[in-house]
């Protein structure tokens, strides 16, 4: 299908005024995604209807340049935070959709920024990032789990990622394999980034054990048996100056998850001030001192939104702590919660308990807390003067 062809609404690419997104975003949340919420977390339900919902609205796309000018990138973290109050599963799925928005946009390939963007920013098509790996191979955590061998026309791609969520047989993800040199060993290392189309041959989708949360993400492993990636596939070769550009970008969109999951402890934590408010008193970490702490990480990622391209190591090492900080606040918050509201925080069906879990999966996903003080660490120490 050419460009043309398709429906007005997914060739403008136009988003919403900021309180007009936000203001359909909370409704979504605050009903049917809240009457979603439980068999999202409890029985592994994918919540594909919500999230085309969601892309409709534009509540994926709006750091995405668009006719009107450079893309908002606050906008989209409030979108997620608006989410992840509500359902955190749902927030990690729009970053997911959201950065794979990222990697088509800023590939250069016209053969993504077309169409498939398109379809991509309007929900018809929905994806997800598997830079998991890469991301950790980068920061000499662990080695690249994909090979790319170059062939006639493209290149040929072999291996297996363990956990790519926002997955379906339909779906696809950004994806990055080492490149296999013809110069043999010792040549200069490169990867090929690239569009990984799970109904492709030779992608084989496989569940994954059960979480104790974030089951409903559509997250499977990927093997991959001699998959054929073309030049209309091809995100970056090499990768890694589209990674240096984007990493921040990616990097500070997580912080919507955390925003978020932080303000719906907040919200719990106030919903019983009335009754117990007497004796939480004693209690640290007190709802109007966390919801201080969240306004200023708030505010300190605004600031961050407005260059989120800079490519300088003091920008990235301020997006890896404020990266760090909200998912420190998450644990803190989710824990204080489930201390204010007592045993009614302890029942299965309770939106702390399953808040608790969701702040435990905000510090270990990529990257987690351990990765985000390593990568600080060593950063730091390059940015020293000798």
């Amino acid at each position: 299908m050419h460009p043309a062809d398709l429906p007005r609404e997914l060739t403008s690419a136009t988003v919403p005024a900021p309180d007009v997104l936000l203001g359909a975003v909370r409704a979504l949340a605050a009903g049917p995604l809240a009457q979603a919420v439980e068999s999202i977390d409890r029985e592994g339900v994918y919540p594909e209807g919500l999230l085309r919902q969601l892309a409709g609205l534009g509540a994926m796309s709006a750091h995405l340049d668009s006719q009107a000018g450079a893309g908002d990138y606050f906008l989209s973290i409030q979108a997620m935070a608006e989410v992840s109050r509500v359902c955190g599963a749902t927030g990690f799925m729009m970053w997911c959709q959201a950065v794979c928005g990222l990697y088509l946009q800023q590939s250069g390939n016209p053969a993504l920024m077309g169409e498939v963007l398109q379809r991509h920013v309007a929900g018809l098509g929905l994806g997800g990032t598997a830079l998991s790996n890469p991301m950790k191979s980068y920061a000499e955590i662990e080695s690249l789990l994909l090979r790319a061998t170059p062939v006639n026309g493209g290149y040929v791609v072999n291996g297996t990622l363990p956990w790519v969520s926002n997955l379906a047989p339909t779906h696809y993800c950004g994806a990055i394999a080492a490149m296999d040199s013809a110069e043999g060993k010792g040549a200069p290392s490169r990867e090929l980034m690239f569009l990984l189309r799970c109904d492709a041959p030779g992608v084989t989708l496989r569940e994954c054990p059960s979480f104790s949360a974030m089951e409903g993400t559509g997250t499977y492993a990927l093997h991959l048996k001699d998959l054929f990636i073309g030049a209309d596939d091809v995100i970056a070769d090499p990768a890694k100056p589209t990674i240096a550009r984007i990493r921040g970008a990616f990097v500070m969109l997580q912080c919507g998850m955390a925003v978020g999951i932080t303000q719906g402890a907040i919200d719990s934590m106030w919903a019983v001030e009335a009754q117990l408010g007497h004796v939480n008193q004693f209690l640290e970490d007190r709802p109007d001192t966390l919801q201080a702490e969240l306004d200023g990480l708030v505010a300190r990622v605004k600031q961050l939104c407005a260059t989120p391209f800079d490519a300088s190591t003091a920008f990235f090492i301020d997006v890896l702590d404020a990266r760090a900080h909200g998912a420190e606040l998450c644990l803190r918050a989710a824990q204080s919660a489930l201390m204010h509201q007592g045993a009614r925080g302890y029942l299965m069906s309770s939106d702390v308990q399953r808040r608790v879990r969701e702040s435990h999966f905000v510090a270990i996903v990529t990257p987690a807390i351990k990765h985000l003080r390593k990568e600080m660490a060593r950063l730091s120490a390059q940015d020293m003067p000798a």
